[in-house]
């Protein structure tokens, strides 16, 4: 009968504690989720990309978790000292086998966060140029414009310079325009002028500007500055560039090549 008592005692008190570890699981489990969601909701409210709210959510939901499945165990009697001493070695050995990883995550929330760039931007970053296709937790994709796709480490990219051509909306356009030192000078800045107030994509705020920038070794260099609108940069300086060359022809303006004059001293034996 004793004994009986005893199986009974013993029955009732690890129900006790199996109903209690129970309770505490799904108890916890529903404030993990329900804080997972506060910080989600939060993340979104600050415009915090997608990717990074969805990461950072499922990284807080997973270590909430492990605490209400140790404090179940604990519940239960087991150990927990122990158990949690393997999950910290674990995660020892793991992040030093993902150092590079967490290198590359820390880099995609930094650059999450700052947005340097987004999405369809123009960018040259971490030895890679082209449109950014899409900025992961670990790494950036570009397509280039040969239609390359080019995946780059995000830590190659924060520890390098960053250029985005698309972040302004406008941008200038630099050509250094060499004619012949016997040209008329005058002539060829009027028809500089022409050439860019002809072109209805060249803004006229900020307005175009030709100026005389150098006296090079073969030719006199103007600096010719137009600013355009950042989608049409590329049009616009391939259009100026065949406009000029055609309308120099039919000026007589020289373009000249790089020259040199040798000059030869002769001297009677």
């Amino acid at each position: 009968m004793n004994n009986y008592q005893q199986y009974v005692d013993l029955a009732i008190a690890w129900g006790v504690k199996i109903v209690g570890a129970i309770a505490i699981f799904i108890i916890g489990k529903w404030i993990a989720r329900f804080l997972t969601n506060l910080l989600r909701k939060g993340l979104e409210k600050s415009n915090t990309d997608v990717t990074l709210v969805k990461f950072l959510g499922d990284l807080a939901y997973f270590g909430l978790l492990v605490l209400v499945i140790i404090a179940a165990l604990g519940t239960l009697g087991v150990d927990t000292t122990s158990f949690a001493a393997i999950i910290a070695a674990a995660g020892l050995a793991v992040g030093l086998a993902l150092q590079q990883n967490f290198s590359n995550f820390g880099a995609g929330v930094i650059i999450l966060f700052l947005r340097p760039f987004k999405v369809g931007d123009f960018v040259e970053a971490g030895g890679a140029s082209g449109v950014v296709e899409t900025i992961g937790i670990f790494n950036t994709i570009f397509k280039t414009g040969d239609n390359k796709i080019v995946i780059v480490p995000n830590s190659n990219i924060v520890g390098s310079n960053i250029v985005n051509y698309s972040r302004e909306p406008l941008r200038r356009i630099d050509l250094v325009i060499g004619v012949g030192y016997e040209d008329d000078l005058k002539l060829v800045k009027e028809t500089l002028e022409d050439i860019l107030n002809s072109d209805e994509r060249i803004l006229k705020d900020p307005a175009p500007a030709v100026a005389l920038g150098e006296l090079a070794d073969s030719s006199v260099n103007f600096n010719v500055r137009p600013w355009v609108k950042s989608e049409n940069y590329w049009a616009v300086r391939s259009a100026l560039l065949e406009k000029i060359k055609l309308t120099f022809d039919e000026k007589g303006i020289n373009i000249p090549y790089p020259q040199m004059d040798v000059h030869v001293d002769q001297k009677a034996a």
